[in-house]
């Protein structure tokens, strides 16, 4: 069944997912409990460059695994896709950094803007919420035109490390950005403007505090900071929560059909944790008028810690959605 766009509305899927609307955000339930919030209509400044995120982010054991507005960089707002160099424009927030200025304030912040939801379909394994936006400049110029796809779906999830948990469920996250300016844009990083291992710019996850120090895993290894750039289908972080002193995974799985797959990470366990697809870290890419760039994610979202084999079954039922989900 697909449902048109309305205000305060709700509803229950076959799967156990629900959601409620309230007219500038979405709240997806699993059995009951609310396990994401989608913002659709922010009420950020400017130098934020606004744009819809999601924030909380739960486990299915209710952990919150994401935080926004953090003191130290307030334009990172839990998970959201966040572009900082975009032609002469930045849809990441604060200052931007380029070759001729290094980080400075260019009064270049634009905004992804809401149009509406297209649809919200519950009749599959999930809820998928299609979105119509459009990109504007900081004077309000027409940039890009993006349809989006965001589904939630519980996975299928085999515990190995004895803990108690409470399972797995992926968002799912398609982009298709269309180019309405009139001219060619470039989409690069301040690593394509000379910044050494600084090419953020994609899907992008800003984690608790209490994640500082986490540990990142793939198919080859586990480690820190040294997966900052690294290149894999798939890569896990886990952090321990403050309080309940309990684990939480996270893991970023991309679609092998995206533009230049596999891309590289942005990856930070040290400073704070942070996780991010970088398709245009090291090398910018263009976007034509006529010729959309259509990217591909599943973020799982996971109770406990992983071993080498929870995690690859975990990749493994992310990719699995994401084929079926095309």
């Amino acid at each position: 069944m697909t449902t048109p766009t309305s205000t305060a509305r709700s509803s229950v899927s076959p799967a156990g997912l629900g959601f409620e609307d309230d007219g500038t955000a979405l709240t997806v339930t699993a059995s009951g409990r609310p396990i994401a919030t989608y913002t659709y209509k922010p009420k950020d400044e400017q130098y934020e460059s606004p744009r819809p995120f999601f924030h909380p982010l739960t486990t299915l054991g209710g952990d919150v695994v994401t935080i926004s507005r953090p003191w130290d960089h307030v334009w990172h707002k839990g998970l959201s896709w966040a572009l900082p160099n975009v032609g002469k424009h930045n849809f990441w927030g604060g200052a931007t950094y380029t070759r001729a200025t290094e980080y400075a304030n260019l009064d270049n912040n634009g905004a992804m803007t809401h149009g509406s939801f297209t649809g919200i379909d519950q009749s599959g394994a999930g809820i998928t919420a299609s979105e119509s936006l459009t990109w504007t400049s900081q004077e309000g110029e027409p940039v890009i035109k993006e349809s989006r796809r965001f589904s939630f779906q519980l996975l299928e999830d085999t515990v190995t490390d004895g803990s108690e948990t409470e399972g797995a469920y992926a968002i799912l996250f398609e982009t298709r950005m269309s180019n309405i300016s009139g001219e060619e844009i470039r989409i690069g990083s301040p690593t394509t403007e000379g910044r050494h291992n600084a090419g953020y710019g994609g899907l992008f996850w800003r984690g608790p505090r209490s994640f500082t120090g986490g540990v990142f895993r793939n198919k080859e290894a586990t480690g820190t900071d040294e997966f900052m750039g690294t290149r894999s289908p798939w890569i896990a972080f886990t952090g321990k929560h403050d309080l309940t002193c309990r684990s939480s995974t996270i893991a970023f799985v991309e679609d092998g059909t995206n533009p230049g797959a596999p891309n590289q990470w942005f990856a930070r366990s040290s400073i704070f944790a942070c996780l991010g697809s970088a398709p245009f870290f090291s090398e910018e890419v263009p976007l034509h008028e006529g010729a959309p760039l259509t990217y591909r994610y599943a973020v799982v979202i996971a109770d406990g810690g992983v071993d080498a084999d929870r995690a690859q079954a975990l990749a493994d039922a992310a990719q699995a959605a994401l084929r079926s989900w095309a």
